[in-house]
């Protein structure tokens, strides 16, 4: 299966996510805002990264634009979380390097089957 890092400030949502794919038999790693997906991800070399879009410290936004400026980690794929649907949002996601957009709430079997989709894609695990 595959290495998942999850950027997430709320708690709650953040262990749900990370009972949810672990059930799925993935391995999860967690931090709690941008600059700490930022400074972990290249140390984990996670193969799907699952990041919150409003967050302390640094914006999901923010943080896919510098991950995808470095070298070791740019071609991990980024999939944002957000309960933010509007187009404009989605695209500016896109613009800062995103490959796929998750609207909040989800539903723990859509998570999964959505990962598993996108893990397919890349080929990974």
């Amino acid at each position: 299966m595959a290495k998942i890092l999850i950027v997430e400030d709320e708690r709650d949502i953040r262990d749900l996510i990370e009972f949810t794919l672990q059930y799925a038999g993935h391995e999860v790693i967690k931090t709690s805002n941008g600059a700490e997906a930022v400074e972990k991800a290249p140390q984990i070399k996670p193969d799907l990264i699952l990041m919150d879009v409003r967050m302390p410290r640094m914006t999901g936004y923010e943080a896919c634009r510098q991950l995808k400026a470095l070298d070791g980690v740019k071609d991990i794929p980024v999939v944002f979380l957000s309960a933010k649907g509007q187009q404009s949002e989605m695209d500016v996601g896109m613009d800062a390097g995103a490959y796929d957009y998750i609207l909040k709430p989800f539903a723990p079997d859509e998570l999964t089957r959505r990962i598993a989709e996108i893990l397919a894609k890349f080929e990974i695990g």
